[in-house]
């Protein structure tokens, strides 16, 4: 059963998300909150897993839940069933698009998607930022203003861009930094 439900919510996550593999996190988030597979924490930790590891980011997390929630077996069937929907469509619509391309309804379908998608990347953005440098739960608790930023994940995020624009650092010696300052101090 458990199979079952890795595949119908990993092909509705590829079905239903335009945009790349950051688009994917919203759905990922309501499918957290539906099934309690993963935490929020486990959440950001997956994204920041899946964007240094190689491979589509989408795919990666699927991989990382599936296998966290029924071992090898679930992480093969949910990486097939998040990647079988875009297989379906694209080959669909390969065969389609010959024969439309022209079409100005065709043309105009696609000039709507890209607003779509770029409010679920926005939408994304947002979740990240959220998970990464805002600590709810403690600004809750105290009230203070102070606690609501996750000062120390701002001024590292902010060097990190320093040195990405100023100095050319080179992103995966930024990523392999980021990583290796994460358990030094346990952001």
């Amino acid at each position: 059963m458990i199979y079952l439900q890795l595949f119908y919510e990993f092909f509705k996550a590829g079905l239903f998300t335009i945009g790349g593999g950051l688009a994917t996190i919203p759905l990922l988030n309501e499918i957290s909150i539906k099934t309690g597979w993963f935490t929020q924490a486990q959440l950001a930790d997956m994204i920041a897993i899946s964007e240094s590891t190689p491979g589509p980011i989408g795919i990666n997390m699927a991989t990382y839940v599936g296998y966290a929630t029924a071992g090898f077996l679930g992480g093969v069937i949910a990486s097939l069933a998040i990647a079988l929907p875009s297989l379906i469509i694209v080959l669909s619509i390969a065969r389609l698009l010959s024969k439309v391309k022209e079409n100005v309804i065709v043309e105009s379908a696609f000039y709507g998607l890209r607003p779509a998608s770029m409010g679920l990347v926005a939408s994304a953005g947002f979740s990240i930022f959220r998970l990464s440098l805002v600590r709810e739960a403690l600004w809750r608790q105290t009230g203070a203003l102070i606690d609501f930023f996750d000062i120390k994940a701002i001024l590292l995020a902010a060097v990190m861009f320093v040195m990405l624009k100023k100095f050319k650092t080179h992103p995966i010696i930024l990523v392999a930094c980021g990583a290796i300052i994460g358990i030094i101090f346990k952001f």
